[in-house]
């Protein structure tokens, strides 16, 4: 027999034994009366236990568990075990939730649960961001309710899930999102949404690239090819038409060598495996160098002057920075008219050193300043090609800036003249 069964029958068998010795003692009645009162203090001591134990079961999770007394104190000592034990497990569970959450909220894609009728059960923080949902208050609706693009709505209708939907304006009108359906479960689906915008814009400016570099490389190549058909039917080719030719091609062929040479210098620079060759700079020495190719560029036609140097050298590529001086001053030679000034200054300015280059020519609007240093933008294209630009000088200048954690700055007024800076951190400073 348990241990429980003999507590159990151990009192009522002492209460027997007792109120027998009573009847014996003192008759039947007197033994009946101790019976009942030992049976109903018994009674009381249960109903007591109960009532501490429907009182605790109310607020367990606030309320302490009763200690107990007789065969109540084995039954609340079995039960806190179970409690703690469930506890345990609970917090387990939650930290695992925790866990969870924290993963999918590192997710570089959105993550959300619908049920068999589209409705949200759960979505990650970026999930949030993507389809402007609020995790506390949209748990339940229909994702259609929230997010109403008419395609995406279509592509929830259709389920035909094998390619994923390319979602432009997805709450935000420069937003692009790449959504796709995966099934799993009883009629659960995961919705998975990736912010492409990055790669959409790549995309399009490599379409504009390559059709940029078409376009600058049919010109001269018509050019060349019609004079090559002129020579080939000409009788003579010492005729002053020939000689025409001859120059005319070799100009053009010039201008596609230095397309080219432009081309892989900018390859060069994006390319992250190479990396950046550090050296001191002699600024002095190669300011020298720059004012002496920029005048002779501008073969007299310009004022170039050095207006400021303050003797601070640099830490970085000499290659990189000479080709990035030297295309800011080709650029304010070819956009200045006859007869204007440019200035080149190396000064101290707040804790950085800067290189400027400021013109007196026809200057910037407004509205392109901000693309001046994509491939292949001009403001004026006619101007560009006819002294010999190639559209990717400030290109390289962004990016051999970028190279030394250096920014490029560019001021300007239409009519007004411009003002190019290369600003270059403390860091980067040698004396």
């Amino acid at each position: 027999m348990s241990d429980f069964w003999q507590r159990v029958f151990f009192f009522h068998f002492f209460l027997l034994l007792f109120s027998l010795l009573v009847w014996a003692i003192a008759g039947a009645l007197p033994a009946v009366f101790v019976f009942a009162i030992g049976i109903s203090l018994r009674l009381l001591h249960h109903l007591r236990n109960l009532a501490d134990l429907l009182r605790w079961l109310k607020d367990p999770e606030n309320l302490a568990l009763p200690d107990g007394s007789g065969l109540w104190e084995e039954v609340f000592s079995h039960l806190n075990k179970m409690v703690r034990s469930n506890r345990l497990q609970r917090e387990k569970h939650i930290a695992s939730l925790q866990q969870m959450e924290q993963a999918t909220a590192a997710l570089p894609e959105g993550v959300v649960i619908l049920d068999d009728v589209d409705r949200i059960e759960w979505c990650n923080p970026l999930a949030s961001k993507h389809f402007g949902l609020d995790s506390d208050y949209d748990i339940g609706q229909q994702i259609t309710y929230l997010a109403r693009q008419p395609a995406f709505v279509q592509y929830l209708a259709a389920r035909e899930f094998g390619k994923p939907l390319v979602l432009h304006g997805a709450r935000q009108d420069d937003l692009i999102l790449s959504i796709k359906l995966i099934s799993y479960g009883e009629n659960q689906r995961l919705l998975i949404s990736r912010d492409i915008t990055q790669l959409q814009r790549i995309e399009t400016m490599r379409r504009d690239f390559v059709a940029n570099v078409s376009h600058e490389l049919r010109t001269p190549l018509t050019v060349v090819n019609g004079f090559v058909e002129t020579l080939q039917d000409m009788p003579s080719r010492d005729s002053e038409m020939a000689q025409r030719a001859l120059y005319l091609m070799g100009e053009q062929t010039d201008r596609m060598e230095h397309l080219v040479d432009d081309l892989l210098t900018l390859s060069r620079l994006e390319d992250d495996q190479n990396r950046l060759r550090e050296e001191k700079v002699e600024v002095d020495k190669l300011l020298d160098e720059v004012m002496r190719d920029g005048k002779l560029l501008s073969n007299g036609k310009h004022r170039i002057e050095l207006q400021e140097n303050c003797g601070v050298n640099l830490n970085g590529s000499r290659d990189e920075l000479r080709s990035a001086f030297s295309n800011l001053v080709s650029n304010a030679i070819r956009y200045t008219p006859d007869g204007g000034n440019i200035e080149v200054r190396w000064s101290l300015r707040d804790g950085h050193a800067v290189f400027a280059v400021k013109d007196s020519g026809i200057g910037i609007a407004q509205q392109h300043i901000a693309r001046l240093a994509e491939r292949f933008y001009r403001v004026d294209r006619s101007r560009s090609r006819e002294t010999g630009g190639t559209g990717l000088g400030l290109a390289i200048v962004k990016h051999v800036a970028m190279r030394h954690q250096a920014r490029l700055h560019i001021v300007s007024e239409e009519g007004q003249g411009s003002t190019f800076s290369i600003i270059f951190p403390a860091v980067r400073m040698l004396q």
